[in-house]
């Protein structure tokens, strides 16, 4: 158990048997009247995000989140397995909790896998990845006040936009949050 007062970013909630990660809060104190804690609250399962207000001090449960570095192993055709790196255990995790991280996921690259009791949460990707592009038309320069884009399918057969200049076998850095091409990869 916590209090309001307590709150940080990330911290997860259990409100009413759910869990809730805690994105953004705000102490308000105002002139008139008991101070409150503003809150926007994302439900760790299905990512839907509201505000809620709590008064000052309120005792809020907390919830137990364990993140571990994990190793992503291979696709079983069904399942996603993770191989925990300290212990060597191994994990299958459902397609529906990976979700828009496979899109950027390769054989033997870690991520952070977060439990509660037993229950996979969620995975959670590095802000940025390296990968590989492994098609995309060649760019033609033409009547354009600005720099263009084209389309690009990375290794994992995602597609992003990417400048005209780059090209077949070049290796990119890719936001996982956005899908949005950040430069090129100099070795």
């Amino acid at each position: 158990m916590a209090t309001t007062n307590d709150l940080k970013n990330g911290m997860v909630l259990n409100l009413d048997g759910q869990l809730w990660s805690v994105v953004e809060f705000q102490h308000v104190k105002p002139g008139k009247g008991p101070a409150f804690v503003r809150t926007k609250l994302k439900h760790v399962e299905s990512g839907k995000v509201v505000d809620k207000t709590f008064n000052a001090g309120t005792k809020v449960e907390t919830a137990n989140v364990d993140k571990r570095t994990m190793q992503y192993l291979y696709n079983d055709g069904t399942n996603f397995v993770f191989m925990d790196i300290g212990t060597y255990d191994q994990l299958e995790i459902s397609p529906d909790i990976v979700g828009e991280a496979t899109n950027f996921l390769l054989e033997n690259q870690e991520a952070v896998v977060a439990t509660n009791d037993g229950r996979v949460l969620y995975i959670e990707l590095p802000a940025s990845v390296e990968l590989l592009i492994e098609y995309t038309e060649p760019g033609l320069q033409g009547d354009r006040s600005s720099g263009g884009t084209k389309p690009a399918r990375l290794e994992t057969g995602h597609e992003i936009q990417v400048p005209l200049f780059i090209t077949n076998g070049e290796r990119v850095k890719v936001d996982t949050r956005d899908s949005s091409y950040l430069g090129r990869v100099t070795s």
